[in-house]
């Protein structure tokens, strides 16, 4: 039988001493440098969604397959979304440490549970930084034209764009994995002043849609350019796919939590609060790109999205401004996955869990942060992108199936809690944070909550793996590719058995649903 105390009670007050020994609860030690606040956390959360960058990237998908009426697959993914992240607010509140999916799941399920769940979201957040990386070639040779290094077309398909991509994208990898080993106060900062720059410009774009609208708000009920066979429905739900694409990473704060002050309190309400911005945000950038647009049936907006509009209404250096806006939003966006990933690592190796564990589990003790971790997610990265160079339909495969790995490894977290909730969890009387004040809960309505967040991921799940042509192989050159979803993940499961740590104990064993 695993034993291992239970979560604390009560922390002993609100210092980072406190909240030192509050981590020592769960038998570890305070190794990474507790200084993120309020501001910091969302950041991590809303950086790591950043609508800026991909719906700025997604919008022709969505409003290609379902028109205008596309919007309403935005909200209905946010609230399952957000049933997702009510749940992971109230384990953050109770297991405030690194590597929230792995702690989570492993709390909830168990050792195997537990290691499938970091093992899934470790590679997905690799090959999620890639593809944030490799964005900047629709950003910088717009801005400027020197930025185009290897040849002259600067498209992705093209031989020329997809080596500049990889290149731009290297530069940034190497940047931001610059960044991570040299504190998390830096990382913070940087990622604070990126987060700012973007609020302001998903601001000022959502303006700009608005006062230059050609239609009203009720284009969102316009199904006439949606596709044809087999019919509007399935349009639609295909459609959804964009958001399902883009409201993701919101629990980058839980990641975050043995480096911030007061994680109890402040990683639930950041989880929430990066979603629900990001949620705001995109849906008023959305329908202000619907009613600013020229024509909504030229086919440029479902092929070139919202630069077509945007390059509809904006003089040249207004246009080259928010484009710099963009590419700081790919910037924060790929250092704040990068983050999120060094923790999940960090985290799995210091349980023992991964090869070579007792050097990626090592912190710099003047940097406090896990220097190996970044370096290696910053090398695997450099290596997904080269997979762009031989043919960019793989790489935009391997993006999309990345974000299905990421809602199953939600899934290995919400199933087992609503699991622990039948048989009685949350157990114990009411726990307080590092203030004295009681942990977020969602009492009564956890368990219809949970239910709701395992339904939605599960049915989300299927449709993200669905074998469409015109998702996986829109070109139909490699009709194959339409089964990389399942074979993938297949993939994924197999090398996870084999890599699985057999016969190794973990220093910190668990008691399933403590």
């Amino acid at each position: 039988m695993l034993t291992a105390p239970a979560a604390p009670p009560r922390p002993s007050g609100g210092t980072g001493v406190d909240d030192t020994g509050d981590l020592g609860e769960f038998g570890y030690e305070q190794q990474l440098h507790r200084s993120l606040g309020k501001f910091a956390s969302f950041a991590a959360g809303f950086s790591f969604v950043s609508i800026l960058t991909t719906i700025f990237q997604l919008f022709g998908l969505g409003f290609g397959f379902a028109g205008p009426a596309f919007f309403w697959t935005w909200p209905v993914v946010f609230v399952g979304q957000f049933m997702v992240a009510l749940n992971f607010a109230e384990l953050a509140a109770r297991y405030p440490i690194s590597g929230a999916i792995y702690q989570w799941s492993r709390r909830m399920g168990g050792e195997v549970v537990g290691w499938f769940a970091g093992w899934f979201m470790i590679l997905a957040q690799m090959v999620t930084a890639s593809a944030a990386a490799i964005a900047l070639q629709v950003v910088l040779p717009n801005v400027w034209s020197g930025f185009q290094i290897i040849g002259e077309d600067s498209t992705l398909t093209s031989a020329s764009g997809a080596a500049n991509a990889v290149l731009l994208g290297s530069v940034l990898l190497v940047l931001t994995t610059f960044i991570n080993c040299i504190g998390v106060n830096w990382m913070s900062r940087i990622n604070n002043i990126g987060v700012t720059c973007e609020i302001v410009g998903v601001i000022a774009v959502i303006g700009m849609f608005l006062t230059h609208a050609q239609r009203g708000p009720e284009v969102v009920f316009d199904t006439g350019t949606a596709g044809a066979s087999p019919g509007y429905g399935w349009a639609w739900i295909v459609s959804g796919l964009m958001a399902a694409y883009v409201m993701v990473g919101f629990g980058s704060a839980g990641e975050l939590a043995e480096e911030t002050r007061n994680p109890r309190r402040v990683a639930p309400r950041t989880i929430r609060l990066a979603l629900s911005v990001s949620a705001l945000g995109g849906g008023l950038m959305i329908i202000g790109a619907l009613m600013a647009a020229p024509s909504l049936t030229d086919g440029r907006l479902a092929a070139e999205g919202l630069p077509y509009v945007l390059s509809s209404i904006l003089s040249s250096p207004w246009g080259t401004l928010l484009l710099v806006d963009v590419a700081i939003a790919v910037f924060v966006c790929t250092l704040a996955i990068q983050t999120a990933a060094s923790r999940l690592v960090f985290s799995m190796a210091r349980d023992g869990r991964l090869p070579a564990s007792q050097i990626l589990s090592t912190v710099n003790t003047r940097t406090g942060t896990p220097i190996a971790p970044s370096v290696l997610i910053g090398l695997v990265c450099i290596g997904i992108l080269a997979v762009n160079v031989g043919n960019s339909a793989i790489f935009a495969t391997l993006s999309s199936v990345c974000i299905i790995l990421i809602y199953l490894a939600y899934l290995m977290v919400t199933v087992p809690l609503l699991l622990r909730r039948l048989k009685g969890w949350p157990h114990g009387g009411p726990q307080v944070d590092a203030d004295g004040r009681k942990l977020y809960s969602l009492g009564r309505f956890g368990l219809p909550v949970n239910i709701l967040a395992v339904g939605y991921g599960a049915l989300m799940v299927v449709n993200l793996s669905w074998p469409r042509a015109e998702i996986f192989d829109p070109s139909g050159d490699y009709p194959l590719l339409r089964w990389a979803a399942p074979v993938t993940v297949a993939a994924v499961v197999a090398l996870g058995v084999a890599c699985f740590p057999r016969g190794r104990t973990t220093p910190n064993p668990i008691t399933i649903g403590a």
